[in-house]
């Protein structure tokens, strides 16, 4: 094969290796980059048994199953737990329900939030001989507010303090809901303090049991003028039971909203999941919500991640409503690759015409000085080895 072909096939060749490279890496990047793949078990830490937290992890389990997700459960004390878990990368906990004011960015910056999905009122029970008309009438009183590692335990003692009111001048026990229940149930307790749902199985027990009455907050305003990442909220009047008129009437409660708050490394394709989730779980009628309240595109504590703001502004991505859970990451990563090299491409390709005329162009200029100077020296040539050697430069031109 003569040179110049040899040449200019070589020159195709490595374009088009240099172009499968660069494809190759793309793929590649997409495929191994930043763990594309998403785990198909995670560890979700809930609550206490009865807890309205421990009820929501089982739905959750349910839901994320149908993707080929298995969520394995881990019961706790409750949200100051779940949030020590979340902080420490090596517990394997990587989303968990959080109370409102236990946390900020700057100590949990490993954290992001997927937003509100529950408020969690402070419920407090009293045996109705116990029952308190103010804070200082809990002076000597058997109060169990449930172990450490409970939101219920940090916010009682925050509001116990606001009022005056020290840990020694009353009994403070830290008994899990279920076990507070039985106890005051049998007299052992003067009082119970609950934070959770309505939701919650000890909640509607105590709410219908004889001999136990749920003491309000009249000064519920005041309070949440004091500490904002509370709210007020108001059971009404029968809604627990028409029929016996329970609670006979209304009672102002002080709540937090409850947020799922996940790591930040927890795959892209899970917040998505678990938002999907979320809304199936939290997004009916509840006493004190509206239909469709929850989830809600609320921090809180702590920033909202980058897909749940997406989540809550458009919705879900093109490839997670329409492809495979599986499938999706890796479509919405190549996406997300594409994008930018076709913003790039597309313009270019305008261009592409006038570029490929002046080659051309300049090619025939170039082989037409060549064949000029072939052509005078064929006519000072005259015929034998000469002529072979202008020939087989010809035909390099061709």
């Amino acid at each position: 094969m003569p040179a110049a072909s040899a040449a200019r096939r070589r020159r195709r060749v490595a374009v088009a290796l240099l172009a499968l490279a660069f494809a190759g890496a793309a793929v590649w990047l997409t495929l191994t980059a930043g763990n594309p793949f998403p785990p198909r078990t995670i560890i979700m830490a809930t609550g206490p048994p009865g807890s309205a937290f421990s009820e929501f992890g089982v739905r959750y389990r349910e839901v994320l199953r149908r993707s080929g997700v298995e969520v394995r459960l881990l019961q706790t004390h409750g949200g100051a737990e779940n949030l020590e878990r979340l902080r420490d990368p090596h517990s394997g906990v990587s989303v968990a329900f959080v109370e409102g004011g236990l946390t900020s960015p700057d100590q949990s910056s490993d954290l992001v939030s997927l937003g509100t999905v529950s408020v969690e009122p402070l419920w407090l029970f009293f045996r109705s001989g116990a029952r308190v008309g103010a804070p200082g009438g809990l002076a000597g009183k058997r109060l169990s507010i449930e172990p450490e590692g409970s939101a219920t335990r940090v916010l009682a003692r925050r509001l116990l303090a606001l009022n005056g009111v020290s840990d020694s001048s009353l009994q403070l026990l830290g008994l899990p809901p279920q076990r507070a229940a039985d106890a005051l149930l049998r007299g052992d307790l003067d009082g119970v303090v609950l934070l959770t749902s309505l939701r919650s199985p000890v909640v509607r027990r105590l709410l219908l049991a004889d001999g136990i009455v749920l003491q309000g907050y009249p000064r519920a305003d005041a309070y949440v003028a004091l500490f904002p990442s509370l709210t007020k909220v108001v059971l009404p009047t029968g809604v627990a039971d028409l029929a016996r008129n329970i609670p006979p009437h209304d009672v102002p409660l002080l709540a937090v909203e409850a947020s799922l708050v996940v790591r930040r490394d927890l795959h892209p394709s899970l917040h998505y999941l678990l938002l999907e989730a979320a809304s199936e779980i939290h997004g009916g009628p509840e006493i004190f919500q509206r239909p469709g309240r929850f989830p809600s595109a609320e921090g809180v504590d702590l920033p909202l991640s980058g897909e749940a703001r997406q989540f809550y502004q458009s919705g879900l991505p093109f490839a997670y409503r329409t492809l495979p859970f599986w499938l999706s990451g890796i479509t919405d990563r190549l996406l997300l690759l594409l994008i930018p090299l076709l913003v790039v491409i597309l313009p270019a390709l305008r261009f592409l015409p006038g570029l490929y005329g002046y080659v051309v162009e300049h090619r025939i200029y170039s082989l037409y000085g060549q064949l000029r100077i072939l052509e005078g020296e064929l006519e000072d040539t005259g015929q034998g080895a000469a002529l072979d050697s202008i020939a087989a430069e010809l035909e390099d031109l061709a």
